[in-house]
């Protein structure tokens, strides 16, 4: 994907993630928009590693969304193209994603 497609897959990500949480936990939506709304895009080197990813994540508690790409442009439809973790303690989203290199 071209950088400007991650950006808009990471954009949905957050917005999936932000619509889950302000509906299940508002308190911590709050301090995150207090304190910075935060976000940090990291490289997954395949679809497996989402799913790997995602699946740590749900076992943690963390709201994590995966994004499926229409398939209007740039990949097929259907392909998970993003994942979404958060907003939650950085150190609880570390122990998913600590080992991964920022994109």
């Amino acid at each position: 994907m071209t950088s400007g497609k991650i950006a808009a897959q990471c954009g949905h990500a957050t917005l999936a993630c932000y619509k889950a949480l302000v509906k299940k936990n508002s308190k911590l939506v709050q301090h995150w928009e207090r304190t910075g709304q935060a976000k940090i895009a990291l490289k997954a080197v395949s679809e497996d590693q989402l799913l790997e990813l995602e699946a740590i994540a749900k076992s943690l508690n963390l709201c994590a969304r995966s994004i499926h790409d229409a398939g209007h442009t740039q990949v097929a439809a259907g392909s998970r193209t993003v994942l979404g973790i958060g907003p939650a303690p950085v150190a609880l989203i570390n122990e998913v994603t600590g080992k991964l290199r920022l994109l």
